[in-house]
């Protein structure tokens, strides 16, 4: 008797065991555990506070690298340095590109002015700020159903419940988004330090307006340039977020009198970043 309810106990604990899962950045966390539910365990490589560009994970998040079943990786800067450590750590591990299908943008540097002979934009690379549209997110929410359930086919009903109510939830917020942003006329500008919102202005038909671009801080004659250009747009704000140096930003505000919003595109309530932002550039 003895033997057969240790023998249940452990075909219960086998059953129930949750999938040990890893993403990089915090608004992964949210779309995973959307999806997974009580299903799954989430570790967050990038830690509050720290910029996915430049993130060294510590001893205690390679642990739980060596103890997942599961990496989904965005595209951010850092993993092109440690996605090879941690597949070599943990050879098991499955590791699944979250933004496979996601058409990226290019990281524009936008023209200030003094560089006239080069008309519109320098090209710098992709922007990697995927996260930032809820056209992408539904992608997002897509490649991670399809791995859980491929997972853990025992489940598929539960994820794919929960995969159809987060759906509605994103559908949801874009039906705020573009409510909000209704009187706001196309081609619209705003100013963010770091360009993180490239995604979400594509979709919206705006577009942002960059201090810096790869974490480098204007030089005094460019920043002379881009307050010229802030006063003929009519720029009533600049967003910053809590991850990068707003030293600049401030300045500029200071000089043209106008607000510093941080916002922050890692706030692990997405819906209410989005929402957030959409307020703001509406000027509400």
């Amino acid at each position: 008797m003895v033997k057969y309810f240790i023998a249940l106990c452990v075909i219960s604990s086998l059953g129930f065991a949750k999938i040990n899962t890893v993403v990089s950045i915090i608004p992964q966390k949210s779309f995973v555990e959307a999806i997974g539910g009580e299903l799954v365990n989430v570790e967050v490589m990038v830690l509050p506070g720290n910029s996915p560009h430049s993130y060294e994970p510590k001893p205690s998040q390679m642990k739980a690298i060596g103890e997942a079943q599961v990496y989904f990786t965005i595209g951010v800067e850092f993993e092109g340095a440690w996605m090879k450590k941690f597949a070599n750590q943990n050879k098991a591990m499955k590791i699944v590109d979250s933004a496979k299908g996601i058409t990226k943008l290019a990281m524009k540097e936008h023209d200030h002015k003094e560089e006239k002979a080069h008309a519109g934009h320098k090209h710098v690379g992709l922007d990697p700020h995927v996260w930032t549209s809820t056209d992408n997110i539904k992608v997002i929410a897509k490649n991670i159903v399809e791995t859980f359930v491929a997972h853990d086919v025992a489940n598929k009903a539960t994820y794919m419940e929960n995969y159809t109510a987060f759906l509605a939830k994103i559908d949801a917020t874009d039906a705020k988004v573009k409510e909000i942003l209704k009187e706001v006329k196309q081609g619209s500008k705003f100013m963010v330090f770091h360009p993180a919102w490239g995604y979400f202005a594509h979709q919206y038909g705006l577009e942002q307006f960059a201090i810096e671009v790869e974490g480098k801080e204007p030089k005094p004659k460019v920043l002379a340039y881009i307050m010229e250009e802030a006063k003929e747009e009519g720029v009533k704000a600049i967003f910053t977020q809590p991850e990068f140096s707003d030293k600049s930003a401030k300045q500029i505000a200071d000089t043209l009198n106008i607000k510093v919003i941080k916002v922050s595109n890692l706030n692990p309530k997405w819906d209410e970043g989005f929402l957030s932002m959409a307020m703001a550039i509406a000027n509400k």
